[in-house]
């Protein structure tokens, strides 16, 4: 039985191979294994790549790119982050690594996105962020966001982990906020062959900061000016990425192709979420809500389709946050989310056949529920 899998970098690698291990041995015999050129041109081929002025740095994961962007800012204990909690559990383990506190606002159940009829409650004199997350590739509003809450003292940190390429009138997301955090985890629409992040600033003054942080805090000497981390993006990831950056246009487009299939070819009684006026998203993961999710999803597996789950547990409810106080009810539409939603197979390699099978099956699944 022919298996599509929920995801699939083999295909990709092995169009490029060549290419990348002839990277990776070049690094190897360079001598040179740590921020070196490989990450200086990563840096500057993802900022050309944002078409947007400013500064691009390179982190060894999407969660550091969080916890430096809050260190840079300056938040830490005693303050509070706004943000959602139907997404991966790095957004708030991040915010809890500062000793910030994060404070969830509920979603609009039509996009998934952080409600931002809700946020302006939330806000208190604690406030010192707000860390809106870029669901599933799909972008918030942050231009309206910045109006709403109309304080120039509120940071803005996009997590853009999910929504490389994704546009808001033509303008990249991670390009609106004080900083955004990138992540090149495998499965990213820019995926490494481990792990690395990026973060994204304007501010000349933050950027020269955010390299101080990634090393321990030095200053160009073994001499450490602030508390740093260890957050070092290793030259045979960025060496990887600088090839894969190269198809990275491309691979969006394909990502964009394959989830106009699924809008034309899903039963119109298939839900979907709405994408943000004037966006453009390039589809990290594509989500339908259905009811009984995981009879469907063995339903589907068992013809060979797999799908994955963008998330199934809401964090506010998770024991880890009990510390937080949440209750089961406390954020309603996060928690409806969590119950129904189910990612589909999107992923360059993917082929149209596939594309085409996933979705007759799934309206006959759905039309004999």
């Amino acid at each position: 039985m022919r298996i599509i899998k929920s995801f699939d970098y083999l295909k990709d690698y092995n169009k490029n191979k060549n290419k990348i291990q002839k990277a990776i041995l070049k690094v190897i015999e360079s001598g040179q294994l740590i921020l070196g050129d490989e990450v200086k041109n990563l840096e500057y081929n993802f900022s050309n790549f944002l078409n947007t002025p400013g500064y691009s740095i390179a982190v060894s994961s999407g969660t550091d790119a969080i916890i430096v962007a809050l260190k840079a800012l300056e938040i830490g204990a005693g303050d509070e982050v706004i943000t959602v909690a139907n997404t991966a559990v790095p957004t708030i383990s991040a915010i809890r690594m500062t000793g910030a506190t994060p404070v969830f606002c509920d979603v609009d159940i039509d996009s998934a996105l952080i409600d931002l009829n809700k946020v302006k409650s939330l806000v208190t004199q604690k406030t010192k962020a707000i860390l809106p997350v870029h669901l599933y590739g799909n972008l918030v509003d942050i231009t309206n966001l910045k109006r709403i809450i109309n304080n120039p003292n509120i940071f803005i940190i996009e997590d853009c982990a999910q929504a490389h390429g994704s546009l808001f009138q033509s303008q990249h997301a991670g390009t609106f906020g004080d900083i955004s955090a990138f992540s090149f985890y495998p499965t990213k629409i820019l995926g490494a062959y481990g792990d690395g992040g990026l973060c994204f600033t304007k501010n000349l003054k933050l950027a020269k900061k955010i390299k101080k942080i990634r090393t321990y805090g030095f200053d160009g000497r073994v001499y450490a000016t602030e508390e740093g981390v260890n957050s070092r993006m290793d030259e045979i990831q960025a060496a990887i990425l600088n090839v894969k950056i190269e198809y990275l246009q491309g691979d969006i487009q394909r990502r964009q192709v394959i989830a106009k299939n699924y809008d034309d070819n899903l039963n119109s009684n298939i839900k979907r979420f709405i994408s943000t006026p004037r966006s453009k998203q390039s589809y990290y993961v594509y989500c339908v809500k259905v009811e009984n999710r995981e009879l469907i999803r063995d339903k589907l597996l068992h013809l060979g389709i797999q799908t994955g789950i963008h998330y199934p547990y809401p964090i506010h409810l998770m024991d880890a946050y009990n510390f937080l106080n949440y209750k089961e009810g406390s954020l309603p539409f996060t928690e409806k989310l969590c119950d129904t939603v189910l990612s589909l197979p999107i992923y360059p390699s993917l082929e149209d056949d596939e594309v085409n099978f996933i979705c007759e099956s799934l309206n006959q699944i759905i039309q004999n529920s």
